[in-house]
């Protein structure tokens, strides 16, 4: 049986006229070699598998043929040809720097250097990898690389150009090589399935150009495993199922049920996919370069750029025009950072699950932002308007009781008298006759007086009859079946046991909430009443006032909701009799703290004055 040698190796390029997808390159090295403009050392960098040994190799056979084409080609047939193809011409000398990185390696290339070619008019050294040399290597390298002798010709390759010394760099031609496209691949694939007796359907090499990315090299040993796999005959199924690639039909039918918010579906298809085997991150991978190629089929002239077989280049154009391009810019833009956070995420089907919820209701939130089909946009304004900004003025500490009565007067005479105000607001009742009836409310602080009218004599109330009737009563017999009537509950009178039991079931609370250090201050703090509606909190340092500051307000509602007074105020106060070591920040009040940042920086007391801002410390 022959020894199988793989597609990479078989169908290497042996001319410049084969090499795939480096034209500008090969035309270049072509037309230095018919007009004699060859430099001294030449710098093959860019992608793995692309031709840059390959072009390496051509270049040092053709250079040192005795029969050179009009096209600058080497004719294979002469005796340096010939010598080259077995591998045993001795102008040619190859060297791997990523085993032999060391000076020493590099100084016995310079000494063979020094001895001219015995047949043949250029001695080339091709150092691949070259950017695992050494920084002493490299030095070691410098002088003979830029003045080497006449008959010397170094060609370096590699694929991390950054990583070489800009010394280096400037003692060489560089060409840059380029990623195969997927068009070049495939025709080479087309050529050599030819040349080999094999089937195989135009999807599934597009399908293998796709996967290698750009890589020749990659391609060949792709096509090569499956070959073997589905035994000569390669279908677009078995390509899919040996690359353990995702079929873009889920891609469709994932993104119908996004857009339809079909959560359920949506969640079912993912549960398919991570059954066959596809990772998290594969499908965030997958589902991003699906929306990025539906966002380029938007436009006819974008197009081009689909990275896709020729099979679904027509469902991805119809698609796209039924999806808004708010909706794929925001859903590739989520997918970006979920896929940047998929390796942190403990839970990887989790955070891909989240994602999808997140695209299935991404509709919804731009519709949100947007008004009559169009983006909301900020306004701009003219010009610059000062800040304003109203001061909250504080409950008054008057306590409202419910000791005003409604005393009702039978027959008694028109009165005019000040629009009366209640905290209940009634309803206006409309009556038919000119004459309606008159009430006189009198209240222990301001009794009214009434001024009789003898113009007219109204009728009869409806309300009944009875003197020193309780408002409430009054209101709830004439219209309580018509409207709800609550009684105002009367205050509790500020007393320090009443709030020290208040005060004891806050701290209860706080130690519940698991706010252990807070809970700890309010037990040391001392109460004490100043009036009705006015306690102090004496707390021993300001560490722990600023505690109490947090939760002032979980106070003052527990506070005025145990005394039915929502005029209840309190201090904080701090002891004098021991001192603590206080950070600077926490010891100065607001309007200290915006003076030390005006006096260290003066931009802000300018932006005050320019803009006529008021702070309210």
């Amino acid at each position: 049986m022959d020894n199988f040698v793989v597609s990479a190796r078989k169908y290497r390029p042996q001319n410049f006229n084969t090499v795939v997808g480096q034209a500008p390159i090969t035309t270049t090295l072509k037309n230095a070699i018919l007009n004699n403009h060859l430099a001294h050392a030449f710098l093959f960098c860019g992608p793995r598998g692309v031709g840059k040994t390959t072009c390496a190799r051509i270049l040092a056979k053709t250079i040192n043929c005795t029969k050179i084409t009009k096209e600058g080609e080497a004719c294979n047939t002469c005796e340096s040809c010939v010598s080259f193809e077995k591998g045993a011409s001795l102008n040619i000398h190859e060297l791997d720097a990523a085993s032999n990185n060391s000076v020493d390696d590099i100084r016995t290339l310079v000494e063979q250097v020094r001895f001219a070619p015995q047949a043949g008019k250029y001695k080339v050294y091709i150092v691949d990898e070259v950017h695992m040399l050494s920084t002493s290597a490299f030095n070691a390298f410098l002088k003979t690389l830029e003045e080497p002798p006449p008959y010397a010709i170094f060609i370096l390759a590699t694929t991390e150009k950054h990583k070489i010394l800009p010394t280096i760099l400037s003692r060489c031609q560089i060409f840059d090589f380029r990623r195969i496209t997927s068009n070049d691949t495939v025709a080479h694939l087309e050529e050599i399935i030819g040349k080999e007796n094999i089937k195989a359907e135009k999807n599934a090499l597009q399908l293998i150009a796709q996967k290698s990315e750009g890589c020749m090299r990659d391609a060949l040993s792709i096509l090569d495993k499956i070959v073997s796999f589905s035994n000569g005959a390669l279908t677009y199924e078995n390509t899919l199922e040996h690359l353990n690639i995702l079929d873009e039909a889920y891609f469709f039918k994932l993104l119908e049920h996004l857009t339809t918010q079909d959560l359920t579906n949506a969640m079912l298809l993912y549960d398919e996919i991570n059954q066959k085997g596809f990772e998290g991150d594969m499908v965030l991978y997958g589902l991003a370069s699906f929306i990025r190629n539906l966002l380029v089929c938007k436009d006819p002239a974008s197009a081009k750029l689909l990275e896709s077989i020729e099979g679904w280049r027509e469902q991805y154009i119809s698609v796209a025009k039924e999806v808004s391009t708010p909706y794929l810019v925001s859903a590739l833009n989520l997918l970006n950072e979920a896929e940047i956070q998929f390796k942190m995420a403990r839970n990887k089907r989790l955070h891909v699950e989240m994602a999808i919820i997140k695209l299935n209701f991404l509709q919804q939130a731009i519709e949100l932002s947007m008004e009559d089909s169009q983006v909301v946009k900020k306004k701009l304004v003219d010009s610059h308007y000062p800040i304003r900004l109203k001061k909250i003025i504080p409950l008054s500490n008057s306590v409202v009781t419910s000791e005003a009565k409604l005393i009702i007067e039978q027959k008694a005479p028109r009165v005019a008298s000040a629009p009366v105000k209640s905290s209940t607001t009634l309803p206006k009742v409309e009556n038919d006759t000119k004459a309606t009836n008159e009430s006189v409310i009198e209240t222990k602080q301001a009794p009214s007086v009434s001024k009789t009218s003898s113009s007219t004599t109204p009728p009869e109330s409806n309300i009944p009859k009875g003197n020193n009737k309780n408002l409430l009563a009054v209101l709830q017999n004439k219209y309580g079946e018509k409207y709800k009537i609550e009684e105002v509950i009367d205050s509790i009178p500020l007393t320090m046991e009443d709030l020290r039991k208040c005060w004891d079931d806050f701290t209860l609370t706080l130690e519940t909430a698991l706010k252990h250090s807070a809970a700890s201050t309010f037990k040391l703090a001392d109460l004490a009443i100043e009036d009705d509606t006015h306690f102090t909190i004496t707390v021993p340092a300001l560490t722990a006032q600023k505690f109490v500051e947090q939760e002032r307000m979980n106070v003052l509602e527990k506070v005025w909701a145990h005394f039915h007074n929502r005029g209840i105020q309190f201090s904080i106060l701090v002891a004098t009799s021991e001192k603590e070591d206080v950070p600077l920040h926490l010891s100065l009040n607001s309007k200290q703290k915006y003076e030390r940042i005006a006096a260290q920086y003066p931009l802000v007391q300018e932006l005050k004055t320019r803009l006529n801002l008021e702070i309210y410390y």
